[in-house]
This record gives structure tokens, C-alpha cells and sequence, in this order.
């Protein structure tokens, strides 16, 4: 492909969103949690951390995280969850240790490290939060309380 192409594809792509966005302004549409759609809202006025660890909803469901982490570093140099969660380092920080799926690659072999598969850790846990739900739902736990 030229460079032209790329070039003109960007371009277009770069309008698109732009009119899409203009567009649902002039609609007056809103998003799920009630702002504008260009307007940034916060996170720390849409909800509040909980300070006891909330049960778990579903068997499975990667554990929720009960303190913040609004300034940790996850990045391909630095995991900063690391500091206290690896198991070389759990017991004395007093943290749960990851578990033991986390260790294993792809093929199952075991590893002394965290696996580059489990290495970015919000991708499936997130800081517990006492927030209204988005949307209206019907779901109920499978654990009783």
C-alpha cells in the first residue's frame, strides 16, 4: 500500500470518528453514566473503593482488587503489582500470592516467573468499587452470602 492511501485512509478514518462524535452531540446523547459525551468525568467522583473485600459472584471470577491503584506502573518494563503479590515476595508483604495458573506458559510448563499471558494484571482484575450499576440487569450471583 502507498503512502498515499495510508495517508488518505487516515484521513477518512479521522473524519468518520470526528462526525460520529459530532453527530451524538447534536443528538444530545449521553453515555451510560449520565455525562455528555465529550465531557470527562472523573473515576473518583463516580464511585468510592470499599474497604472490605467483596465476595465473588461467579466460580472463576479473577478476584477483585480492594485497595487503589491509580498511580501503579503496568507496562511491559515495570508491574508494580509484582512489589507484592509475586510469590517471592508475598509472605513478607502480608499480600495474597498469585496463583499458580499464573506461572504457567501456554503449554503448561511451569515457570519461576509470571507468565507473559498473565503478565498485565488489569486486564482481568479490577479495584472493587461500590458503583451503581450501568445498566439495569437481572443477574444474581451463584455463591449465597
Amino acid at each position: 500500500m502507498t503512502h498515499k492511501i495510508k495517508l488518505g485512509l487516515a484521513i477518512a478514518a479521522s473524519a468518520l470518528v470526528c462526525g460520529s462524535l459530532a453527530w451524538a452531540q447534536s443528538a444530545g446523547l449521553s453515555t451510560l453514566r449520565g455525562a455528555e459525551v465529550s465531557e470527562p468525568v472523573a473515576v473518583d467522583k463516580i464511585h468510592d473503593t470499599i474497604d472490605d473485600r467483596m465476595q465473588r459472584n461467579y466460580r472463576q471470577q479473577p478476584p477483585l482488587i480492594p485497595h487503589s491503584i491509580d498511580q501503579y506502573q503496568i507496562d511491559l518494563r515495570t508491574n508494580q503489582c509484582l512489589a507484592c503479590h509475586d510469590w517471592t515476595k508475598a509472605g513478607e508483604r502480608n499480600a495474597p500470592t498469585l496463583s499458580m495458573t499464573h506461572y504457567l506458559d501456554r503449554e503448561g510448563n511451569e515457570l519461576d516467573h509470571i507468565a507473559g499471558t498473565r503478565y498485565f494484571c488489569n486486564q482481568c482484575h479490577v479495584p472493587q468499587a461500590d458503583a451503581p450499576a450501568l445498566v439495569e440487569n437481572l443477574f444474581e450471583p451463584s455463591v449465597s452470602r
